[in-house]
C-alpha cells in the first residue's frame, strides 16, 4: 500500500512538472480620449440695437431695433456654437 501511494505521487509529480508554454503576446490597441484645452479666440459681445436705442424713443423706432437685435442675437449665437464645436 505505501508502494502504490508512492508510486502515485512521483506519476502525480512527473504530470505536475511539465510547464505549458507561455502564449505569445499579442498587440491590442486601446484608444483613450485624452482632454486638450481649447485654443479658440472668445466670441465678443456685439452692442446690440436696443441697448443704444435713446429713452424716449418712438414705438417705430423701438420695433426696427428690437427687429435689428433679433438678428444680431441669431448672428451672435451662430458665432458661439461654431467656438464650440471647435472645441469638439
Amino acid at each position: 500500500m505505501k508502494r502504490l501511494t508512492i508510486g502515485l505521487c512521483l506519476v502525480l509529480a512527473g504530470c505536475a512538472g511539465q510547464v505549458a508554454e507561455p502564449p505569445e503576446p499579442q498587440l491590442v490597441r486601446v484608444e483613450v480620449p485624452v482632454q486638450i484645452p481649447c485654443r479658440t479666440e472668445r466670441v465678443q459681445r456685439p452692442v446690440f440695437a436696443v441697448d443704444v436705442l435713446p429713452i424716449g424713443a418712438s414705438i417705430a423706432e423701438q420695433m426696427r431695433a428690437l427687429r435689428a437685435e433679433r438678428l444680431q442675437r441669431k448672428a451672435y449665437e451662430v458665432r458661439l456654437e461654431a467656438a464650440i464645436d471647435a472645441c469638439k
